[in-house]
């Protein structure tokens, strides 16, 4: 089986390839965004680029099959830095390539709309820029690999097909779920943001699509301006989050609105000036834990203070 480790949050998955336990490892940062099995399935796996006249060429594989998905934020890596390691693990592991090609060599829009993709925020290809990976073991079992990017981030696609009757456990005892950070209370704020360098503001409580704090005081920003106030060289910055409901430009500028809240806050309460202190906004591009559920999504509804400059 293959055990990919991730990271910022850290996560771990299993998928099942053969007999024998390879360590697949995936780029840093990366955040899983999907995962489903279909048990007992069946998945059309290229085999070749699209072509006018044939059509896509694929072979269908029965059997367990598993869809999985993560985003990498913020990474220069291209679709082939991606793809890459991956492929070197799978040969490795005993996997024939059957199909590896890029964007305009694989057909290009026609190839991109003929294979399986899974729906977006969890996955997302730029038509100029992905690469694609088909590779087979002994047994006949497949995985595919589809990897994209964009300026700020880049996803990738895992099926694997055919590899067993059963699939594994999303997390085991050799791999950890992503840790949610517990938010500070009030009283901690200032010590979490020391110690860790940022902290979730659980005391600032916004409406269903709105970006206003109200007229009465917040203890964990005035808990910040006071540490402001004492040392005249710390920054601190104020970014918002929220979760995948909308599309990503509304959702960065109303995480932006909400971060700049916090901002107007200090400055207009307490005098800090602006050049200390800033507003970021990243949408729902820096979840917390999944957005499946209320819970979820609301745990990714947040503002954190980043500490920019100590002194």
């Amino acid at each position: 089986m293959i055990r990919a480790r991730l990271a910022c949050p850290l996560a771990g998955l299993l998928v099942l390839l053969t007999g024998a336990a390879q360590a697949l490892e995936l780029p840093f940062g990366a955040v899983q965004t999907y995962d489903e099995v279909t048990d007992p399935g069946s998945y059309a796996v290229p085999t070749g680029p699209w072509q006018e006249e044939a059509g896509l060429p694929h072979r269908s594989v029965e059997g367990a099959i598993r869809r999985e998905a993560w985003r990498i934020d913020a990474t220069r890596l291209t679709p082939l830095q991606i793809v890459a390691p991956i492929r070197r693990q799978l040969t490795e592991a005993g996997y024939e390539v059957e199909l590896s090609c890029a964007d305009r060599d694989c057909g290009g829009f026609d190839f991109r709309f003929a294979i399986e993709v899974l729906p977006a925020p969890e996955m997302f290809v730029d038509l100029t820029a992905f690469h694609f990976l088909a590779a087979r073991n002994p047994e006949g079992g497949s995985v595919t690999v589809l990897a994209s990017s964009t300026d700020n981030a880049a996803w990738l696609q895992i099926i694997t097909a055919g590899e067993a009757s059963e699939a594994p456990d999303a997390v085991t005892a050799e791999t950890e779920a992503p840790p949610v950070v517990p938010e500070a209370g009030e009283g901690e704020v200032l010590q979490r943001l020391l110690d860790d360098g940022h902290v979730v503001l659980s005391d600032l409580d916004f409406a269903s699509g709105a970006a206003g704090l109200g007229g009465g005081s917040i203890a964990s920003l005035d808990a910040l301006a006071e540490y402001l106030q004492d040392r005249p060289g710390a920054e601190i910055a104020f970014v918002g989050h929220t979760d995948t409901t909308g599309s990503l430009a509304v959702n960065r500028d109303l995480s932006r609105r909400r971060a700049q809240a916090a901002v107007d806050y200090l400055r207009d309460r307490h005098g800090i000036p602006s050049a200390r202190i800033s507003a970021e906004g990243v949408g729902y591009l820096a979840p917390r834990t999944g957005n499946r559920t209320e819970a979820g999504r609301e745990a990714n509804r947040r503002i954190e203070a980043v500490l920019v400059r100590a002194e």
